[in-house]
């Protein structure tokens, strides 16, 4: 006789739960959508703020180290003029002047400029082929001075002046002091540029949040009707905006940089000529080195979190309103369906 099949409830259980199919979590959706025109509008105004912003700082950095280069090398020397007498001997008044200078503590060097360098300096405005001999042109002593320990220049303003009554000091102050000047008036309107493009920012982040939830009332009423915390609710934009701030000002950001990083090339490979020397004159070289490029990056992270914190604080504030007018419905200072 066969036996009867077993019917152990344990085994039974066991060969039902074998075949039950395993359940799968389902991926759950960000509550804004990864892309959409909203989003794609604010990183391009993001990106072109960032290139304005990075190009801006790239610009002031550049006036400052040119300013500065140009104020170490106007102190590090000092100048001798004497004008052309009648009886005058102008080769040895050049050497008692340098001579006398050179006397001082603090004076390193000198050098008187020649016939054919003084030309040099004044080809630009009366041609070349000058004749010194037929123009009452003054002729220069160059002294190199010790920065940390300058000479009195007063007193070797008033012994030139005693003994070569047609010589006088410049000591560049003057100069020093306009271009000290124009350092601090260039980093204050570049610091009040920043601040505008970083308000600007700020408003159009502010627009964009809001019409964000705007678009998306529903689902941020959804979530509340289901028990959601706002700090939930703002995460989830937070992290919305922070990968389109970081996107926007990326791009931005590296567009500024490539454009210094070309404009040095250009100007490396352009050198003596009339367009470059300019350039150089009035710009300094396009280079901003590592410090450059380093405050490029920081304005990058400042500005997405710049962005992401804006972005917060507008939800939080946008949800109190939503809430405010659901508790008092007959409020009309709220935000419209």
């Amino acid at each position: 006789m066969t036996e009867p099949p077993s019917r152990n409830p344990e085994k039974a259980s066991a060969k039902t739960q074998q075949k039950r199919p395993e359940l799968r979590v389902r991926p759950t959706a960000p509550i804004l959508p990864p892309s959409n025109i909203q989003g794609s509008a604010l990183m391009v105004v993001i990106s072109i703020m960032a290139f304005l912003a990075c190009l801006t700082l790239g610009g002031v950095s550049m006036v400052r180290s040119t300013a500065a280069s140009w104020e170490s090398q106007i102190s590090r020397e000092i100048t001798i003029q004497i004008k052309p007498d009648d009886n005058l001997d102008m080769e040895k008044a050049l050497t008692q002047a340098r001579d006398l200078a050179l006397t001082f503590v603090g004076t390193k060097s000198g050098q008187i400029v020649d016939e054919a360098a003084t030309a040099r300096l004044l080809e630009p405005w009366l041609g070349p082929g000058l004749d010194l001999k037929d123009l009452p042109v003054p002729r220069l002593v160059i002294i190199t001075i010790d920065e940390n320990n300058p000479p009195d220049f007063d007193s070797m303003r008033a012994l030139l002046k005693e003994s070569i009554p047609q010589a006088t000091l410049d000591d560049h102050r003057t100069w020093v002091d306009r271009l000290v000047s124009m350092a601090h008036t260039t980093v204050m309107i570049g610091t009040g540029i920043l601040l505008l493009v970083f308000t600007a920012m700020v408003l159009t982040v502010v627009f964009a949040t809001r019409g964000a939830l705007s678009g998306n009332r529903h689902v941020v009423e959804v979530l509340h009707f289901v028990g959601a915390e706002s700090s939930f609710v703002a995460t989830e934009f937070q992290k919305h905006f922070l990968k389109i701030s970081l996107k926007g000002s990326a791009i931005g950001s590296a567009l500024a940089a490539l454009f210094f990083a070309t404009a040095g090339f250009w100007q490396s490979r352009t050198l003596a000529t009339p367009e470059t020397d300019q350039a150089t004159a009035l710009f300094g070289t396009f280079s901003v080195g590592v410090l450059g490029y380093a405050g490029i990056f920081a304005t990058m992270i400042v500005i997405a979190l710049l962005t992401t914190f804006t972005a917060r604080l507008t939800v939080m504030r946008t949800i109190y309103e939503i809430d405010t007018l659901r508790s008092d419905p007959t409020r009309t200072d709220g935000i419209g369906s």
